[in-house]
């Protein structure tokens, strides 16, 4: 009988089974170890950080710009103000047809085809569902044509924003400055300065004299609207606000009156006008012509205009006021009188012989005075009050080069003056070391003659001559020049705290008496060279004019105006002072190619120092007018 086979092995099933079954049971254990573990590592460990990710991603900070600090005169006018404008905006995800929208409202406010152009890349870079700028400053013809057919544009609306704007024009351009749209250089700058994040909603920044220079006290402090974001941007709703704080308000010494004035003296002229307080250094005026509306920068020139601004012939992006050197001609003479006093290359009483000409040891060449026939017997006072070359020809080549150079560098020639704008040269002030830098050659005798008549390689600024005809005023003392008289912010008044520099120290201070007392002779003597412009004047006044050669002449070639072309004539030039005896205001004027410091330049600061007196001084020149 055959044993019976058996087919299926239940044992070994039940093992297999059971193996599988303990086997599935840990991989499951493992897993949901795995599980547990990881939930706990990011409910536990990590729930601070993924709750802060969460928040970014629902809560989100929008940067609020700070309204910019206003600027104001010393009386309280205002000069640079934020005004409101009024912007065309439009959210592209509320417009169904944009393109037709964009052709309907070209046609209908004159919109230029770079604001189409600069509205498309700026759709491709932001969301829908954002406002983007089609038009900035609308004018009232469009905002009024655009209300009348608002209907026709959903997603189109009128939005309103502060915006810089200086009343005062272009009668201020070269002092105010002024603020332009922020680009790229003035971003990487910020990233340098670490100030980029303070600019999060700023459109504008400074870029030109007081605005640039105080820059960050003007800006304030950027602000911040915390709001809910739903998963694709959109604002839901706003959580809390930090209110920007506003940048501080400037109150400057410039007496709007003045400015004014001096603007007005220069009319169509090329040239400026310096006047400065002697007692603190502030800018009571500074005038540059010509120049250019300020405004037209702060919303974007345009290319056209700016090109014309650039290609003038006449230069009116030049701040000739801190940036035009000019020969400072004759006005220098009483600093280089000073100093030859002081160190006994001449005494009061040292005299020359003037025939109307000088001429060097040796050699054949003749350096003419500006009155031909000459001045006869001249001592440094008569030197000074007529303006006597040939002297100061003699006296140059008495002190040399060296002295000059290291003497006028104390009154602040080839150097800057520190005034609180940023465009601002240090001009010329010669020496042997400057020259053999410059053109690698030695320096010369005849040089040496023609600088000690403020010519040759010297040059200078009007605002350097105010300072230094303040040094005279003042006996010595050097102040900075400065715009700013002080600043408010949070109700909270800083005042301006003047820098004042090393004086200009002499041995014997009766140089400096000598010297101003032959100021006053050009002003009140009959033999001045100002006399005609300040002889009646109702207050004591002391001045040197000068006549600044912009062409070199020939040994046998005379100057004559009318046969030489504008360009080349005498650039006419006048620095002074008043009161005498306690100074309060020092004036450099300068006036390209207009003739003499005597006929031209001397008037103006007439006009301008009467007009300082009549309203500060006003029972004075109310007495004077009483007496006549």
């Amino acid at each position: 009988m055959r044993k019976r086979q058996t087919i299926r092995d239940h044992g070994a099933e039940a093992q297999l089974f059971f193996r599988r079954t303990v086997f599935c049971a840990f991989v499951i254990l493992v897993l949901l170890g795995v599980l547990v573990a990881n939930l706990y590592y990011l409910q536990v460990i990590e729930y601070q950080s993924l709750q802060t990710r969460s928040n970014d991603n629902r809560i989100k900070l929008l940067p609020l710009a700070p309204n910019r600090g206003l600027i104001y005169d010393r009386n309280g006018q205002l000069l640079a103000e934020n005004v409101p404008i009024f912007s065309l905006d439009v959210v592209p995800e509320e417009v169904s047809d944009i393109e037709t929208t964009l052709k309907d409202l070209q046609r209908l406010l004159d919109i230029p085809e770079k604001n189409i152009q600069a509205f498309d890349d700026a759709r491709k870079r932001e969301r829908r569902f954002q406002q983007i700028t089609l038009m900035d400053d609308l004018n009232e013809q469009q905002l009024a044509k655009f209300a009348a057919q608002q209907y026709r544009f959903p997603g189109v609306s009128i939005e309103a924003r502060l915006s810089r704007y200086y009343p005062q024009g272009e009668i201020l351009t070269h002092g105010l400055g002024y603020v332009a749209k922020i680009n790229r250089r003035d971003v990487q700058r910020l990233e340098k300065e670490n100030r980029i994040a303070n600019y999060a909603a700023t459109r504008t920044i400074g870029k030109l004299g007081i605005e640039k220079y105080y820059e960050q006290r003007l800006h304030g402090e950027v602000g911040y609207q915390r709001v809910e974001v739903n998963n694709r941007g959109r604002v839901v709703r706003t959580l809390d606000v930090e209110a920007p704080k506003p940048g501080e308000d400037l109150h400057l010494t410039l007496d709007m009156r003045l400015q004014e004035k001096a603007y007005h003296l220069l009319d169509d002229q090329r040239g400026s006008i310096v006047l400065l307080d002697t007692r603190t250094g502030g800018v009571l005026a500074m005038v540059s012509r010509p120049s250019y509306d300020p405004n037209w920068f702060v919303n974007g020139i345009s290319y056209e205009r700016y090109q014309g601004l650039l290609n003038s012939k006449h230069s009116p992006l030049l701040n000739r006021a801190t940036q035009g050197g000019y020969p400072p001609a004759s006005t220098i003479k009483p600093m280089l009188g000073v100093i030859a006093l002081d160190r006994d290359i001449i005494t009061p009483t040292s005299r020359i012989w003037d025939p109307g000409w000088f001429e060097i040891k040796g050699a054949k060449r003749r350096y003419r005075d500006w009155l031909s026939w000459g001045h006869g017997w001249v001592n440094i006072s008569t030197a000074i009050t007529e303006s006597c070359d040939t002297f100061y020809y003699d006296l140059s080549l008495k002190m040399g080069i060296d002295l000059i150079s290291s003497s006028m560098e104390e009154f602040g020639f080839g150097n800057f003056t520190g005034i609180d704008i940023s465009e601002e040269i240090d001009a010329v002030m010669p020496s042997r070391g400057w020259k053999r830098a410059r053109f690698n050659a030695p320096w010369y005798a005849g040089e040496t003659i023609s600088v000690g008549i403020g010519q040759s390689y010297w040059t200078a600024t009007p605002l350097q001559l105010a300072v230094a005809t303040s040094i005279i005023a003042n006996r010595g003392k050097h102040l900075e020049p400065h715009f700013l008289a002080y600043s408010v912010i949070d109700g909270e008044t800083q005042k301006y705290q003047p820098v004042e520099r090393p004086p200009v120290s002499i041995n014997e201070p009766k140089s400096w008496e000598i010297v101003r007392n032959a100021m006053r002779a050009v002003t009140h003597s009959i033999h001045g060279t100002a006399y005609s412009s300040f002889g009646d004047a109702p207050y004591d006044s002391a001045g040197k004019t000068g006549t600044a050669q912009v062409r070199s002449l020939g040994a046998n070639e005379e100057y004559n105006a009318d046969e030489i072309a504008e360009r080349f004539r005498d650039n006419a030039m006048y620095i002074g002072f008043a009161p005498v005896k306690e100074p309060e205001i020092a004036i450099a004027v300068a006036v390209e190619n207009a003739g003499g410091g005597g006929s031209v330049a001397a008037p103006m600061a007439r006009e301008l120092m009467d007009l300082y007196f009549t309203l500060y001084h006003p029972a004075s020149t109310e007495a004077d007018d009483a007496d006549d």
